[in-house]
């Protein structure tokens, strides 16, 4: 009688078998149906709607949605692809309850950000202080704005825009304040944020309430009122545990690979079906339609990256662990973080690393054609992308816009299916089938080398170097917490 193993392995080469057709870009991007970009959406939804209206990191929804994608990458797509999944921990944080209460006592709509200190059981009540606005450079950015403002036991009120919320914070603190009554800086509703792990202890409690209630006190409090309100916030943090997924074609030399990442979480307040359910949903159907094929000199991986939403922290542990051997065979990047918002733009991320417009420039070109109207872009510091640049691997993707108005429902809870431009992710996902195909092709000595002698050129990567350093900080204090067992249900 044979061995399991060898029934099974002999399975294994039978379904290889039948990938038998040649791949071309045609043929790839032909497979990708809107229906099944649907049917994911949809499912990754349910997920949501069954674990508490998210899908976000350290929470049962993402689990969830892990399942979902090995279910396909690791069950049926066995024959055609190793799949792994890579683990770490990083630390959890999540506002219990938040709540303001205005000064004739109204309750304020609220809006919570990822850790967000706790200010105790009896809140803070205390008499709001005014800080100046400066839409141009932000307000309550810099040292500067603060001067003359004693914020000493009591709430500052500050509009936000422009630089990262826990800059104002810090601020704040330093000028005495008990916490930070935060006003959106535009009309629509206030999303979610994240203030970064690696500010822990360093910030007071914030709220976040619409533009139009901040304005308005803000006005009462230059005619002279005095106005109180009451901050409250309930949080907690601990480590927990959380994963990446990484899937290759056994197709394809291991020394040359095309990579395409997208993340798997969502933000707490949401289920996150455009941010990032778009882009897993792509990759899953690109994924799909290689199987069939053959004949493509490079490998082609795809990664579902974990708490993307706490700090592109799945990423960042991913490219920080990469021994140099193993990024250099990483020849391109595609990232697709956003890729179906219901009032889509269409933009191309290119950078100035010599290799980017290799991909870049085929995106743009099939979205033109197909008559959809693409512009080049510059990288960010905000996506999965960011560790890549950093070791100088060259890069692109697609994004359609977060915020209004391309996305009003970005970080919120009507991130739904309802919060999707169907057709802008069909293309979207048709064009980045089509270029992986592409590379996938290429003679591997025509595809770009990683950039090793200046990983981080000054020309305009600054804050992708900031936000590298961000992470690691992150990754410090969470193994702090680990070392010491301060693992558990604790108050911030």
């Amino acid at each position: 009688m044979k061995s399991l193993s060898f029934i099974l392995a002999a399975a294994s080469l039978a379904v290889q078998g039948l990938a038998t057709e040649t791949l071309t870009p045609e043929k790839v991007e032909a497979d990708i149906q809107l229906e099944e970009l649907k049917r994911n959406l949809h499912n990754l939804n349910r997920i949501a709607d069954a674990n508490g209206g998210n899908r976000a990191f350290g929470l049962p929804g993402y689990k969830a949605s892990l399942d979902y994608v090995l279910e396909r990458a690791q069950t049926r797509f066995a024959p055609e692809y190793d799949t792994w999944v890579q683990p770490f921990n990083h630390t959890f944080a999540q506002v219990r309850e938040i709540s303001v209460t205005g000064p004739e006592g109204e309750t304020v709509d609220v809006i919570p950000l990822i850790y967000n200190p706790s200010t105790g059981e009896e809140g803070i009540t205390a008499s709001l202080i005014d800080t100046p606005v400066d839409d141009e450079r932000g307000s309550a950015c810099f040292e500067d704005q603060w001067a003359g403002i004693d914020a000493s036991g009591k709430l500052a009120l500050v509009k936000r825009g422009s630089c990262a919320i826990s800059d104002k914070l810090k601020l704040a603190k330093a000028h005495g304040a008990l916490g930070v009554i935060l006003y959106h800086n535009l009309e629509s509703t206030p999303n979610s944020a994240t203030l970064g792990a690696e500010n822990i202890g360093l910030l007071v409690p914030v709220g976040t309430i619409p533009l139009a209630v901040g304005s308005a006190w803000s006005a009462r409090l230059a005619a002279g009122e005095t106005l109180t309100v009451k901050l409250y916030v309930d949080a907690v943090f601990d480590t927990r545990e959380t994963w990446n997924i990484i899937a290759e074609t056994k197709e394809g030399s291991p020394d040359s690979v095309i990579m395409l990442g997208a993340h798997l979480d969502s933000v707490q307040a949401g289920p996150g079906v455009n941010d990032d359910g778009s882009g897993t949903s792509a990759l899953l159907e690109i994924m799909t339609a290689f199987r069939q094929y053959s004949g493509f000199p490079n490998k082609v991986r795809f990664a579902w990256w974990g708490a993307e939403e706490s700090g592109l922290v799945g990423s960042l542990y991913y490219t920080s662990t990469l021994a140099p051997a193993d990024a250099d065979k990483i020849k391109f990047y595609f990232n697709y973080d956003m890729v179906g918002s219901p009032y889509p733009q269409f933009a191309v991320y290119a950078g100035d690393n010599a290799g980017d417009m290799l991909g870049a420039q085929a995106l743009h070109d099939h979205l033109t054609a197909a008559g959809f109207p693409a512009y080049f872009g510059a990288f960010g510091s905000s996506s999965d992308y960011v560790g890549f640049l950093e070791l100088g691997i060259a890069s692109s993707g697609l994004f359609t816009g977060a915020g209004a108005p391309t996305d009003p429902c970005y970080h919120l809870a009507c991130d739904t299916t309802d919060n999707v431009d169907y057709e802008a992710l069909t293309a979207n996902a048709r064009a980045a089938a089509a270029v992986a195909a592409q590379l996938a092709l290429a003679d591997p000595a025509t595809l770009p080398a990683r950039n090793t002698t200046t990983l981080n050129p000054r020309s305009g990567r600054a804050n992708i170097r900031a936000q590298f350093e961000k992470w690691r900080r992150a990754a410090e204090h969470a193994t702090l917490e680990k070392t010491c067992a301060h693992a558990g249900d604790h108050t911030i």
